[in-house]
């Protein structure tokens, strides 16, 4: 991607809130709601999945193995999402230059948070034996393609379009993401184990924040299309170069 900047047609020098057609605004507030919002609901989905395959699944779907044995394949398909990312900015790619950046969206966000909410539905070994395993793969391989599909270019639109004097701070937000979604995945966690006995837990404590997940993603879907369905985000989009280019 280029980050050239371009001057916006309707826009003054220093502008904060550029300005299309003679009444709709997009601002860098109203972009970085979108950037904290999208940004925190991916990074929940991701500490989710990592703090339980830590603590449930080893035993929910290796539990005739020994403990280091099956946390160890715990986090080796905690490791496939990293492995189908890429795969998923290619699929995500097609799909937004067929149809659109908002139906890309849709689709990945949808495909994020129902593979992370159909993890807390997931039976244990004792009831389907190694498809428990098999199904835990599939739905984490189904995240790591919705991760890689879930870019809108809000970061670097935050940034380009951030006040001079400020371009640093507004560059900073998107990467609040990151300790939001670990500090509310970690409290969910963490209040369940506290009030709940260790059987209730393992048996149906943990699923909840799995559950949680999907009605986050549903919430960022709707702050990040209101940014990306309007036409200032298009103009804004093309006048700042903001495109996607060829790997070679």
């Amino acid at each position: 991607m280029t980050t050239d900047e371009m001057p916006l047609p309707a826009s003054t020098p220093g502008d904060a809130h550029p300005t299309i057609g003679h009444h709709a605004t997009v601002g860098p507030g109203d972009i970085a709601i979108g950037v904290i919002v999208g940004r925190s609901s991916e990074f929940f989905d991701f500490f989710v999945y990592a703090i339980a395959s830590v603590l449930v699944f080893p035993k929910l779907a290796f539990p005739t193995m020994p403990p280091v044995s099956g946390t160890l394949l715990s986090f080796a398909i905690f490791s496939l999402a990293f492995v189908a990312r890429p795969i998923g900015s290619l699929l995500f790619t097609f799909i937004d230059r067929a149809y659109g950046r908002e139906v890309k969206l849709t689709i990945a966000l949808f495909l994020l948070g129902g593979s992370t909410a159909a993890i807390a539905f997931l039976p244990g070994y004792s009831q389907i034996g190694l498809w428990s395993g098999i199904g835990l793969a599939s739905l984490r391989i189904g995240q790591g393609l919705a991760l890689g599909g879930s870019w809108d270019g809000l970061p670097s639109l935050l940034a380009l379009n951030a006040p001079a004097d400020r371009r640093g701070w507004y560059a900073m937000i998107p990467q609040l993401g990151a300790p939001v979604g670990l500090i509310v995945a970690s409290g969910l966690f963490a209040f369940f184990d506290a009030e709940l006995s260790p059987a209730d837990f393992f048996d149906w404590g943990w699923r909840y924040p799995f559950f949680v997940a999907f009605a986050i993603n549903v919430v960022a879907l709707f702050a990040r299309l209101r940014i990306v369905s309007t036409p200032e985000y298009a103009h804004l989009f093309a006048s700042r170069e903001l495109q996607p280019s060829p790997v070679f």
